[in-house]
């Protein structure tokens, strides 16, 4: 499966998750509203990637601990946002990991809650 399919299938998986293009990429909102997960297709440089938030501090670890795999992306990087390459060997349950918390940290709590029912 290519990455955009495997990323669009565990987003549209959350509760009340819906895609649109923003930007000119596909993007995955909360409700419609609040973004969660965004594509990045080479669109702002040559990685093939994701971006999404992040609780605080961690966008910074993953970047200092694995600066192969997770950057800092352009334009929201310094609001906390992580940058998740798929041009690389991807886990794909660690992406999982990552597209939930990044639902949870922008998700309404009664949705967010859902995720641990």
């Amino acid at each position: 499966m290519a990455p955009l399919d495997q990323l669009r299938a565990l987003c549209l998986a959350l509760p009340e998750a819906t895609e649109r293009l923003s930007h000119g990429e596909p993007t995955w909102f909360v409700g419609g509203r609040k973004t969660f997960v965004m594509f990045a297709d080479q669109h702002h440089d040559d990685r093939l990637a994701f971006w999404c938030p992040a609780p605080p501090g961690v966008q910074e670890e993953l970047v200092r601990t694995e600066p192969e795999r997770f950057f800092r992306p352009p334009y929201v990087g310094p609001r906390g946002w992580l940058g998740v390459r798929l041009d690389v060997d991807v886990d794909w349950v660690e992406v999982d990991q990552i597209v939930r918390e990044a639902y949870r940290h922008v998700a309404p709590k009664k949705l967010a809650a859902l995720l641990d029912a």
